[in-house]
């Protein structure tokens, strides 16, 4: 029999849960995934009301509107007709007004006697965006404050029979942050954001611009939300851990999250393996041991098959399934070997103890309004990625934490995922509030993703400690030697302390970077070290050749950026503004050295464009011949590079980037000739020896 290890809070699974019996698992194991309900004539051990539907926005001036939900304030405005397309001309700058504004969602729904039957009703957010007030029959239930948080809020007390009227008020970020200008007398350095409020808002710092972004600051209430109701237990995590794996045999520990709203006896299956433990009520992690004979590993793509072995956890009660949860275990050892060797200091993949050369791009929002991506989209894009022989892409940290499709797809695909954790470009506070906030984000988000194989490493920040150390921010923004002190103590205490500890605790396997890249671009000796970002062509005016000579450990981000194909930009560019020098044309533009630099890289390659047609194509052509060029050299520096990750996949919306799949989905040549380029017959390269 299980025996359950009480929880209270968040703590380590893998602490609290000893060894219990095996369970023998086939390596063809058929499931049956129940729906977790009683028989049609029976009183429901759960249901689930979504609550998508019927929800209004409102706001002082504009009156009511309807809202979509999931959605955002500037697509439901726009649904409605009061706005003009976002991406239109010059919309971006005429629409910040909406920022400015408080706007309300509320939503009408009801509520039937026999669901007040349940013992439990708890009201989820899966994503707000950012900072709300929710009201549930005018009982004030919550502040959220994180737009990469769920939010599960208890309500069994307060919703009745009847009409109920959930109500989401959003306030402008400058109110909400208005008393932190009063209190400091220094801003931190967040070059993207003009008003400096992207550091204290745990929200996408894309949105608040990029050098390939618009400014759009999104509001809404951007994932789904439901109403879950429960009478006697649900399975609230799970999570496997490889124990060990060999030719013969894997052991593989399984661990299910239960809560039990009540004491009783339940019953937890581990696929067709039934165990039957007495619970009091309370929160409780259950484990258990699974054999599997002849095991086969998941590998990267290019080193074997995605293999993955099918899980399912069954929680019942008196014979009838309260909640089930369906998981694809994917067996593989990860290590990253960063340390000195006779070159400098290694950075590379071990997967399964075989060194990985990684191969891939970075990876940005599929769009500025997140809701409007959809389960297509992230296969299309994927398959795209696939296709052109990637086995690794990197989340960046000035986005968002993706969707489970994004991370299930990697999974099956061989894909493996550099993760950053949601910090970019700038310092953050270290108030009590804010680490708490970070904390509880952190938690939630390596829980969610530490199941699937693909995901191989855990990333800090993105260039936040090469910027302190090489940008000139101390000069640029006047701190003085206190405020360097405080800003360099709450860096260490969020990258040095907070989130390792997390990733200790919660997922061990995973290596752990404060920080990337390790070390900066502007010295030769430099590239013998750890990660590197290679901007000299670009930011520091290299030519393109430059990067035959300036190949570090691991490229995580270089890159040349293009305009999209002219029908991806008819649509938000009438044809009497199309042309070179038009603010309309301009506005795709959002680099500070943009167009200027696409012209001298032009001019090198003895390209000289007349018309905007021609200048699209051309730069087309510049991007084509500096990723040919860098991923060449990347990959036939052999051990001393083992890994070349160019910026950037994909585009958040029809505008100049580096991107080589353009926001329409349109591929542009870059995208064939680092196909072509990764496909290449190179032989697996081995690292440099110790």
């Amino acid at each position: 029999m299980l025996r359950p290890t009480h929880s209270s809070g968040n703590r380590n699974l893998w602490s609290t849960c000893a060894a219990l019996p095996a369970l023998w698992v086939g390596l063809f194991a058929s499931l049956i995934i129940q729906s977790g309900c009683m028989d049609s004539n029976s009183f429901p051990l759960q249901e689930t009301m979504q609550l998508g539907g019927n929800w209004q926005l409102l706001n002082d001036s504009l009156g009511s509107v309807a809202a979509e939900i999931p959605g955002t304030v500037h697509t439901d405005l726009l649904a409605a007709g009061l706005i003009h397309n976002p991406f239109n001309a010059s919309q971006e700058r005429e629409l910040r007004w909406i920022e400015s504004e408080t706007f309300e969602y509320r939503c009408l729904f009801e509520v039937n006697a026999e669901q007040l039957e349940h013992r439990a009703a708890d009201l989820v957010f899966d994503g707000i965006d950012t900072h709300a007030d929710i009201y549930l029959n005018g009982h004030h239930i919550r502040r959220t404050s994180n737009m990469f948080r769920s939010y599960r809020i208890p309500v069994r007390k307060l919703i009745r029979e009847g009409t109920n009227e959930l109500k989401v008020v959003f306030e402008p970020l400058q109110k909400v942050f208005e008393h932190v200008y009063d209190s400091l007398d220094y801003v931190y350095p967040a070059d993207n954001d003009s008003l400096k409020l992207a550091p204290w808002v745990r929200k996408a710092a894309y949105h608040f611009g990029w050098d390939w972004a618009p400014r759009l600051v999104t509001r809404g209430i951007w994932k789904p939300v439901r109403l879950e109701f429960r009478s006697k237990g649900m399975l609230k995590e799970s999570h496997y851990r490889l124990i060990s794996i060999n030719d013969s045999l894997a052991e593989v520990q399984v661990c299910a999250l239960v809560m039990a709203f009540r004491n009783g006896t339940f019953t937890l299956h581990f696929n067709h393996k039934e165990h039957e433990v007495a619970l009091p009520a309370g929160t409780h992690w259950l484990c258990d041991t699974l054999r599997i004979q002849n095991p086969k590993r998941w590998w990267p793509r290019g080193y074997g098959e995605a293999h993955r072995y099918p899980l399912e956890i069954k929680l019942g009660y008196r014979g009838m399934t309260q909640d089930s949860i369906h998981l694809n275990m994917g067996l593989r050892t990860v290590e990253l070997v960063n340390e000195p060797d006779s070159i400098g200091t290694s950075f590379y993949f071990k997967i399964n103890g075989t060194p990985v050369f990684a191969k891939g791009a970075n990876y940005v929002p599929q769009d500025v309004f997140l809701p409007r991506v959809k389960d297509a989209d992230y296969r299309n894009l994927l398959k795209a990625a696939a296709d052109a022989h990637m086995n690794m892409l990197r989340v960046w940290g000035g986005g968002v934490y993706e969707r489970d499709i994004f991370y299930e797809l990697c999974d099956s695909l061989g894909i493996m995922v550099w993760q950053d954790f949601m910090f970019a470009g700038t310092m953050y506070p270290g108030s009590a509030d804010f680490l708490q906030n970070a904390q509880l984000e952190a938690s939630q988000q390596v829980n969610r993703l530490r199941k699937h194989p693909s995901v191989v490493l855990w990333c800090g920040n993105n260039e936040i400690e090469v910027a302190w150390r090489n940008w000139g921010w101390q000069e640029r923004y006047g701190y003085t030697e206190a405020h360097q002190q405080q800003l360099w103590a709450n860096y260490e205490r969020i990258f040095h302390q907070l989130l390792p500890d997390i990733v200790a605790e919660n997922d061990p396997e995973t290596p752990y970077v404060p920080s990337t890249p390790q070390r900066n671009w502007g010295t030769a000796e430099n590239f013998n070290h750890g990660s590197m970002h290679y901007w000299g062509v670009w930011h520091g005016r290299d030519p393109i050749s430059a990067y035959e000579r300036n190949v570090g450990r691991f490229m995580v981000e270089y890159g040349m950026q293009s305009y999209p194909d002219i029908e991806t930009l008819r649509p938000y560019i009438p044809d009497e503004r199309m042309f070179i020098g038009s603010p309309a044309f301009t506005d795709r533009q959002k680099s500070y050295i943009g167009n200027a630099e696409l012209r001298w890289h032009m001019e090198a390659l003895r390209e000289k464009p007349a018309s905007v047609e021609e200048f699209i194509e051309a730069s087309q052509r510049v991007q084509t011949h500096a990723l040919t060029t860098a991923i060449h050299a990347h990959m036939a520096a052999k051990g001393h590079c083992m890994g070349t990750l160019f910026w950037q996949l994909n585009d958040c919306w029809p505008g100049a980037s580096w991107s080589v799949i353009d926001y329409h989905g349109r591929k542009k040549p870059a995208y064939q000739a680092v196909q072509k380029a990764f496909s290449e017959e190179y032989r697996h390269p081995q690292p440099a020896t110790h």
